[in-house]
């Protein structure tokens, strides 16, 4: 064996460019939004003046191209966005910011330049909130069979139906709005976007959740609505592969609140089991404890690498719906495990409102559903074994 063989080297996701917007983003957090989360957690909302603070600082258009008013960067930089935002501690407050990143990609993707700078610029500016308006009251993972349509009337088309549990739906400008143009089934299906002031265009109460508490949800209603045919994006009945592969960055989104989840629900176990007496002594000083921190924190190391893994692949253009799909379902599972075992470790207060953990475990109960649920997941992954 050489004496002086090169040392491996530690192999890092993220730039240096990357790691100061990090830190420029955490700082922000800390200063704008730490200090007054739990009362938007209560309240419901967040102030709206937050969307133009970050679009002014460049957060919204992070990982968007600089010619539609982005700031650039690659699924890395999304990442670093998303673990950020959740940082707050809070999943609404971070699903609320980040409602744009379900919205606006099928516009980036298949929009005209005109549609770019009408519905996207306006968003990464922090001007307008874009919202996704795909699941119904009818169903929620059967997308093929929704129910919304759209008939063609001269240069319009004609909107009637509903959506549901739409985040951001009681605040957002424009709806990306799956509907049906043409016959049933995956083909016949279209994207419109819908604008809020059109006339039979209207939004529910908000509706009252068990998690995600800051961010507004909604119903949205559309009676003969009356939508420019030049809102339509990419081909008519030609939506469902733009679902599809929307879902994808969606489900990396939710692997990584997923992570973020347990590792704040970890670190505020390992803090607070320090601390906490029992029996004369802290409880990290009983094995039990130890083993169960060790356990938590060996689940988290490993799923966060595995979403590395594979959003690194899809960086480079790689088909991972396998992976992405296994991905999310296995750390939504670590976050279930450890935000549980996290308010355990916590005992009665771990169950008190004003504990992270509380919120933690709260929140982490949609991300498993969201995107897909865990048995769609596997219904994919077991299609492509």
């Amino acid at each position: 064996m050489k004496k002086n063989s090169p040392k491996t080297k530690e192999l890092n996701y993220f730039t240096k460019e990357q790691e100061l917007t990090r830190k420029a983003i955490r700082d922000v957090i800390k200063k704008e939004v730490l200090p007054f989360i739990d009362e938007w957690e209560e309240a419901g909302e967040f102030p709206k003046a937050l969307y133009t603070l970050f679009g002014d600082l460049g957060f919204l258009g992070i990982s968007y191209p600089e010619e539609m008013g982005g700031s650039g960067g690659d699924v890395f930089d999304m990442i670093v966005m998303c673990e950020e935002m959740m940082r707050s501690g809070s999943g609404g407050f971070a699903a609320g910011i980040g409602s744009l990143n379900i919205a606006l990609p099928p516009i980036v993707k298949k929009g005209t330049a005109e549609q770019k700078e009408r519905f996207v610029r306006p968003v990464l500016e922090g001007r307008r909130i874009a919202a996704l308006g795909i699941t119904e009251p009818s169903g929620g993972s059967d997308v093929a069979n929704l129910q919304t349509t759209a008939i063609k009337d001269g240069g319009c088309y004609i909107v009637n139906g509903s959506k549901t549990f739409i985040t951001s739906g009681i605040r957002a400008d424009q709806l990306t709005c799956a509907v049906r143009t043409g016959k049933p089934g995956a083909h016949g299906i279209s994207f419109l976007v819908i604008e809020k002031e059109t006339p039979g265009y209207s939004v529910s109460q908000g509706l009252k959740k068990t998690g995600w508490w800051a961010s507004d949800t909604a119903e949205i209603f559309f009676d003969n609505c009356r939508v420019p045919a030049e809102n339509l994006i990419g081909e008519e009945n030609g939506g469902f592969y733009t679902i599809m592969e929307n879902f994808q960055m969606e489900r990396l989104q939710l692997s990584v609140m997923a992570n973020i989840t347990a590792q704040l629900a970890l670190e505020e176990a390992a803090n607070y089991t320090k601390e906490r007496m029992a029996f004369g002594k802290p409880l990290q000083a009983f094995q039990v404890t130890r083993h169960k921190l060790v356990d938590m924190a060996t689940l988290v190391e490993v799923s966060r690498e595995f979403t590395y893994r594979v959003a690194s692949k899809m960086n480079t253009g790689l088909n991972q719906v396998k992976e992405i799909s296994m991905a999310k379902n296995f750390a939504c599972g670590v976050s279930d495990r450890v935000t549980y075992d996290a308010v355990q470790l916590f005992g009665g207060y771990g169950y008190m409102r004003g504990h992270l953990v509380e919120r933690l475990y709260r929140d982490n109960r949609i991300l498993s559903i969201g995107g897909g649920t865990t048995e769609i997941m596997k219904e994919i992954i077991s299609k492509l074994l």
